[in-house]
């Protein structure tokens, strides 16, 4: 069993080994490449159209050396996803699936097991345009001479920017040989795009703090009014924009309430030399959620110096929030046939590193595709984890573990910060994982895509 943190590149091409044929095995690697016939999954949920395979030209080029003319034929298809039903932020992986061959094995050969690499283009239209890149695994039987080629499959993701239907159509695709000699066969659709295989509907996230607040100038002298200007806030509530001198608010405030639309426009009065930012907030004291900034806001300091002095000041810069993996796969041991069982291993390491200086937390959260393999498929839900964190000695904030359980398509917290007046430092992450397989899931190597996402 294997678990994968993203696609595996794909490897550069190689000469053709000694004593074989040049146009003999260009001829079997053609062959191999023209086996695609590309299956696409789409996303499915409550208020998505049901998913459909569909049908569509295709024109696969073999290479040149290969001696084999281009193959004009039919492409079936279908989309799926793990997610049915996504909110803007939302990783959705796809899953590109070949159902269908366009084509056989042209030559009498037969082609040896794990020798085709696919990658593919899936196609995404209507809210949120553009396209996405899947890559499957270099996994196949054998194919006899004259044979049909075998079902594959090919994973990706991508972000959900907008709400509204979203569609999903095959894209052109590429097969991939490694057998002799390493080639490529390229197959676009002919009359692109092809047609939607499903169409799924985003929605905004529930309750995204969206609020946000510009200020007219980032800096001034002692007693100037700065204007700031809001945006987002919950119409009619009552509003104060205050001061801040790192991570306490100061005494220079103004509280008044947001226009209809949630806007605002005000022009506080700033005092305190001490000021470093500027915020606005809902209710009685500022919190990360109900709240904007802080805007960075510096105070000029006139105060004549004593005769025969020098003023020294220093800056610290706000930084961001980031995170680091140790790696990008995990090999989970393995179960017998007929026993079943815990296929366990551990997360690769992830370094969280929170240096904004500002009073927000942060979330780290996973979820994970169903195992895919030779013999069908593990469900998600089947993975589970029970996640540990350290902090560095110094940082503001302390990570908190999320809890034991199934990881699943739905997803689960990994580790997490609470907001505060002040909140940062540095972070080590990881889990033990274990995957409850079934005690006669067919013999071979069964793999999910676990994605990470910090927040």
């Amino acid at each position: 069993m294997s678990l994968a943190t993203r696609t595996a590149g794909r490897r550069p091409a190689a000469g053709p080994a000694p004593g074989r044929p040049r146009r003999w095995a260009a001829a079997v690697g053609g062959a191999a490449l023209l086996a695609s016939t590309v299956v696409l999954t789409a996303p499915a949920g409550a208020t998505t159209t049901a998913a459909a395979p569909v049908d569509f030209a295709t024109r696969c080029v073999p290479p040149p050396i290969a001696g084999i003319p281009p193959i004009n034929g039919t492409t079936t298809a279908e989309i799926t996803v793990d997610n049915a039903a996504p909110r803007v932020g939302d990783v959705v992986t796809v899953t590109y699936r070949v159902g269908k061959p366009a084509a056989s094995n042209p030559v009498d050969l037969a082609l040896p097991a794990d020798i085709m690499t696919p990658t593919g283009k899936v196609t995404l239209g209507g809210a949120q345009s553009g396209s996405l890149t899947v890559a499957g695994p270099k996994k196949n039987p054998p194919v006899p001479g004259k044979g049909e080629f075998p079902p594959f499959s090919m994973t990706g993701t991508f972000t959900v920017t907008t709400a509204g239907s979203i569609t999903l159509s095959p894209g052109d695709y590429n097969i991939h040989t490694s057998y002799i000699m390493e080639l490529d066969t390229p197959c676009t659709v002919a009359g692109p795009p092809a047609p939607v295989s499903q169409t799924i509907i985003a929605t905004e996230r529930p309750g995204a703090n969206e609020r946000a607040i510009t200020l007219a100038t980032a800096s001034g002298r002692p007693g100037e009014r700065v204007t700031v200007s809001g945006s987002k806030f919950t119409p009619l509530a009552d509003i104060t924009v205050a001061g801040r001198a790192g991570a306490a608010q100061t005494a220079d405030k103004l509280t008044f309430k947001a226009d209809a639309d949630g806007a605002f426009t005000a022009r506080l009065k700033v005092n305190d030399k001490a000021t470093t930012g500027i915020v606005a907030y809902e209710g009685p004291a500022w919190t990360a959620d109900q709240g904007a900034g802080p805007a960075a806001y510096t105070v000029i300091d006139d105060t004549p110096l004593p005769r025969n002095s020098q003023k020294l000041t220093a800056s610290v810069t706000a930084g961001t929030l980031s995170m680091t993996q140790a790696g990008d796969a995990v090999q989970l041991s393995g179960v017998d046939f007929g026993t079943g069982g815990a296929a366990a291993g551990d997360l690769q390491k992830v370094t969280v590193k929170d240096f904004r200086g500002g009073p927000a937390g942060w979330s780290l959260t996973g979820k994970v595709t169903d195992f895919t393999g030779p013999g069908g498929r593990i469900d998600a839900g089947a993975l589970s984890w029970t996640p540990a964190c350290a902090t560095k000695a110094g940082s503001p904030s302390t990570c908190v573990p999320g809890s034991a359980g199934a990881v699943g398509t739905g997803g689960a917290t990994l580790a997490s910060t609470s907001n505060g007046a002040m909140t940062g430092g540095e972070f080590t992450v990881d889990a033990k994982l274990s995957l409850n397989v079934p005690a006669f899931t067919p013999p071979g190597s069964y793999t999910g895509v676990l994605t990470l996402t910090l927040t």
